[in-house]
């Protein structure tokens, strides 16, 4: 049995971070996984910001409720369901994602809480476990699911190499650089061709 774990952000939806950094104009905000391997140093540099400037969950919500998914992300993801069980893998939030996953037909997605102030603000963040992708896809190999895994950042990294097939989706050059061996893709049509193919 096959189980494809993909990521969010960067893959099937704009990165939330730089789409809050373009509306409030704080260009710190730019970084991504994509820039910073180190989750947790990253997250505190942005709540780090966010308590600086006196913004919260209300501000990113409002920019999220603009955001939609990538051109051909839905329809990517309801041929790629139509065909194989499927998991959004995020380090996102339950807070950002659930406006977002209406927008994509409501796929199956595992990530994260932030802990938030009454008045809004974002005080802190649970992750649903260490190595939340990683872990993820080991515990589903563990129940008899051989996992096929692509994502775009370094956090994708680990959930794609230990999966029976795996695959960079809209990646940074450095990355594809880095990792020669992971075949990259750029387009869902060629992404969903190399899924059905280890299928």
């Amino acid at each position: 049995m096959n189980i494809v774990c993909l990521d969010m952000e960067g893959v099937l939806v704009p990165e939330i971070w730089i789409a809050f950094s373009e509306a409030s104009g704080i260009p710190e905000l730019r970084r991504t996984t994509r820039d910073e391997p180190d989750y947790n140093k990253l997250m505190n540099f942005r709540l780090d910001i966010l308590r600086e400037r006196g913004l919260g969950l209300r501000e990113i919500q409002a920019v999220i409720a603009k955001i939609d998914p990538l051109p051909g992300a839905r329809e990517f993801l309801d041929e790629l369901r139509s065909i194989t069980q499927v998991l959004i893998l995020s380090d996102t939030f339950e807070q950002f994602a659930k406006p977002l996953m209406e927008k994509l037909n409501w796929p199956a997605i595992f990530c994260n809480t932030l802990e938030v102030g009454e008045d809004g603000g974002i005080t802190g963040y649970k992750m649903r476990c260490e190595q939340s992708k990683l872990t993820t896809v080991k515990a589903l190999q563990s129940i008899g699911y051989e996992t096929i895994a692509a994502g775009d950042s370094f956090n994708d990294l680990a959930m794609i190499q230990a999966s029976k097939a795996g695959f960079l989706f809209k990646s940074t050059g450095q990355i594809k650089k880095d990792y020669p061996q992971i075949p990259a893709c750029e387009e869902f049509e060629d992404l969903l061709t190399a899924i059905r193919a280890a299928l």
